[in-house]
């Protein structure tokens, strides 16, 4: 819960808009429903000497019934497409760029210049990112779906085979996040776990630049 008020990437801010946008119409169609609800049993409750009120065939009500659904769900649509598309769009210069392979049940992770880590079920791998660096991220998947899930990120993408999924991630806050696959796999899926680790980019770099021995 506590990344839907402070996400740890600049997508995640922007997602979190979203999720604010939604959870306030859900607030709004509930007090409605409820309001309806109560104010139904009171002005139609059984009274001594009084029929309870009957109709039909009303179509404007009918009416009314089907079109403000079908306006807030057009809404919310919007709303969503215009937050989702940039976040979609990669950028064309990143400042880094990883690749990411999901298999049964692990992951591995690919910087360029030899650097690569990989992890097990056990022992799960650690993605080094950059804080506030723009990183180009190719997931892919080596048999299966599976899905790429950083919670304090507020992002979530599908690794599917035969597919690269290229994506952009923006650190905002150092720290390490438990990550995992939230795509149904197979026996050892509840164990497909990984770690994003963000650092401070001078610490990345000497990561990199140690050939993948000197961790942060």
């Amino acid at each position: 819960m506590r990344w839907l008020f402070d996400p740890a990437s600049q997508q995640g801010v922007a997602m979190r808009a979203d999720w604010y946008v939604f959870v306030a119409a859900g607030i709004a169609v509930g007090l409605f429903v409820y309001a309806a609800i109560f104010w139904c049993l009171i002005a139609y409750r059984r009274r001594t000497g009084r029929e309870p009120a009957a109709f039909k065939n009303n179509p404007p009500l009918e009416i009314t019934y089907a079109a403000i659904p079908f306006l807030l769900v057009l809404a919310l649509f919007a709303v969503t497409f215009a937050i989702e598309m940039p976040i979609d769009e990669a950028a064309a210069s990143p400042q880094q760029r990883i690749s990411a392979t999901a298999f049964r049940w692990s992951w591995q992770f690919d910087y360029g210049g030899g650097v690569v880590s990989s992890g097990t079920t056990m022992q799960p791998p650690a993605l080094y990112l950059p804080l506030g660096r723009t990183t180009e991220i190719a997931l892919r998947s080596a048999d299966v779906t599976h899905s790429f899930w950083v919670p304090a990120f507020l992002f979530k993408r599908d690794a599917i085979p035969g597919m690269t999924n290229v994506f952009d991630v923006t650190p905002r806050h150092a720290g390490t996040y438990l990550s995992r696959c939230a795509q149904f796999c197979g026996l050892e899926h509840g164990l497909m776990t990984f770690y994003v680790k963000v650092v401070p980019a001078a610490a990345f770099d000497r990561y990199l630049s140690s050939g993948g021995t000197q961790k942060p």
